[in-house]
């Protein structure tokens, strides 16, 4: 069963620890903002609900995120566009913790589902890219984790520093991923498959949509799929 993680080389391990990190932390800040709403609205003399306004905005502006992140790193590249998605999230989510009022609260909750809408995709890219094709379907199932790593890290964190910190205090903590900016600058190559096939028509729009074109059927199912894997998931948080 783990054969194909011992035989990876030191790039492909690289790259696949870059997109799970990154889209655990993409979790984690999601996640903090969950498990912070009652003091929120206890500061901004609000209700809950008026604050979990912040969920919604969050998740309706991922799929905005994830088209224009994910045009970016067709023409641009899988690993400066991941950096770009990392460190917008995080400082989206350190800006959180100066809100001054529940309108800025949202409009900044609004701004980091559109960074947090492309993490996934270009982060998967990435390592799926680089990773050998014997194993893709492991790999993706343990990225895919990712997502309740960093649910798990947020209620760790929320349990030991939020009576110290405060909500405030939460969002600063969120900011720490963009250090992975870092180990992906210096530590991860650019995808093989993306370099390959380099060329400054790959991203055109026609080109884009000529291939969600010739792969209607696959695409309309998997996004049907998703959208119900979404429902369930975040319906019952």
């Amino acid at each position: 069963m783990f054969a194909p993680f011992t035989s990876l080389t030191r790039a492909q391990r690289r790259a696949f620890i870059a997109s799970l990190a990154g889209w655990s932390l993409d979790a984690f800040d999601f996640f903090i903002f969950v498990f912070c709403l009652r003091a929120i609205s206890a500061e901004f003399h609000t209700g809950v609900k008026a604050v979990a306004e912040g969920i919604f905005l969050t998740l309706a502006c991922r799929p905005l995120g994830a088209l224009v992140f994910g045009w970016l790193a067709e023409r641009y590249g899988r690993r400066p566009i991941l950096m770009l998605n990392v460190a917008s999230y995080s400082a989206v989510q350190l800006l959180t913790a100066f809100a001054p009022d529940l309108t800025t609260l949202l409009a900044l909750r609004a701004l980091f589902g559109f960074a947090m809408g492309g993490e996934w995709g270009v982060g998967a890219a990435l390592a799926l890219e680089t990773l050998p094709a014997r194993g893709r379907g492991l790999f993706s199932g343990v990225l895919q984790e990712g997502y309740v790593i960093g649910y798990l890290l947020a209620s760790i964190v929320f349990a030991y520093a939020f009576d110290r910190v405060g909500w405030r205090g939460m969002f600063v903590i969120g900011a720490t991923p963009a250090l992975l900016v870092l180990y992906i600058r210096f530590g991860v190559a650019e995808s093989p498959a993306w370099l390959a096939g380099v060329s400054p028509q790959r991203a055109s729009a026609a080109a884009l949509w000529r291939a969600a074109k010739n792969n209607f059927a696959t695409l309309g199912y998997l996004v049907l799929l998703m959208a119900c894997f979404n429902a369930f998931s975040h319906g019952s948080q």
